[in-house]
């Protein structure tokens, strides 16, 4: 619909005020669809004026304060709106995101840090999901090393009352964005939370994973990252623990060491060996 009104030159205004919905071919629930929202614009409008009043910006994706590096990876399927709190220039800057499971280990704990460490010192923006385990330490790493981080919801913005308060300092003196992509009035859910996930590798020019399982957010999230062509980094697990790291190497994750660093002939595959002899 953004992309309809760019090309006829139309503003969402003119969208709104016609009644035929500037001859988009749409279907019947969708053209009550936005009846409705049309009678319900007032409401809205009374939200987003307190929305305003509380300190917080909405930035649709048509406004240059977007993030080029999500709309770069979403493309259509960027989100419409942000609501964000804090310093939107972030939103500007090199970015990566460290993932990884709630129950990390302290190999990974580790590993995140160094990255986060890593990241800081090249002025790069750390994503953080706030999840407990690789989340949560990336972001306290971030913040540790005087970096800077994106804190990405799985609620609406409003009901993040805690974490607000809890990094207030960082939030005015610009070191932290808090941003989210659901009805600001949204709680936390189980749904919510997956849907977060997309927009983590969205915002992340780069993609680490400390530790996978072989189901849950971040295998999904790394695969679907693999099948779009992005590039991940997978740490490389001592040869005791249990995780899923290797299976994500083999899907195409570049393995890296306990620092972030690229591992050079970290496996070699017998079929690759095979043709690479019969060469010479």
């Amino acid at each position: 619909m953004i992309v309809y009104f760019f090309k006829q030159e139309k503003s969402i205004i003119d969208f709104f005020e016609s009644d035929d919905f500037l001859g988009m071919d749409l279907k019947a629930e969708e053209s009550a669809l936005l009846n409705q929202t049309k009678a319900e614009l007032g409401n809205y409008s009374f939200m987003t004026e307190d929305l305003l009043n509380q300190g917080y910006e909405i930035v649709p994706v048509v406004s240059k304060d977007y993030s080029p590096t999500l709309k770069e990876n979403l493309k259509y399927n960027s989100p419409i709106v942000l609501y964000i709190k804090g310093n939107k220039q972030i939103l500007q800057e090199q970015s990566i995101a460290i993932v990884g499971s709630r129950d990390a280990n302290e190999k990974s704990l580790q590993f995140t840090d160094n990255v986060a460490k890593k990241a800081s010192s090249e002025y790069k923006v750390v994503v953080s999901g706030f999840a407990k385990g690789v989340d949560k330490q990336a972001l306290d790493s971030a913040l540790k090393y005087k970096g800077q981080s994106i804190i990405v919801l799985p609620q609406g913005i409003t009901t993040f009352a805690s974490g607000m308060k809890k990094y207030y300092k960082q939030i005015i003196e610009g070191d932290v964005l808090v941003l989210s992509t659901f009805h600001p009035k949204l709680p936390w859910s189980v749904d919510l939370a997956m849907a977060r996930n997309s927009i983590i590798y969205g915002l992340a020019s780069e993609i680490y994973a400390a530790q996978s399982d072989e189901k849950g957010g971040t295998w999904s999230g790394v695969c679907e990252g693999l099948k779009k062509g992005r590039k991940v980094y997978v740490r490389v697990p001592d040869k005791k623990e249990k995780c899923a790291n290797m299976l994500l190497v083999d899907k195409g994750a570049v393995p890296v060491d306990m620092e972030g660093n690229v591992c050079e002939n970290t496996i070699v595959k017998p079929e690759i060996k095979h043709i690479q002899l019969s060469l010479f």
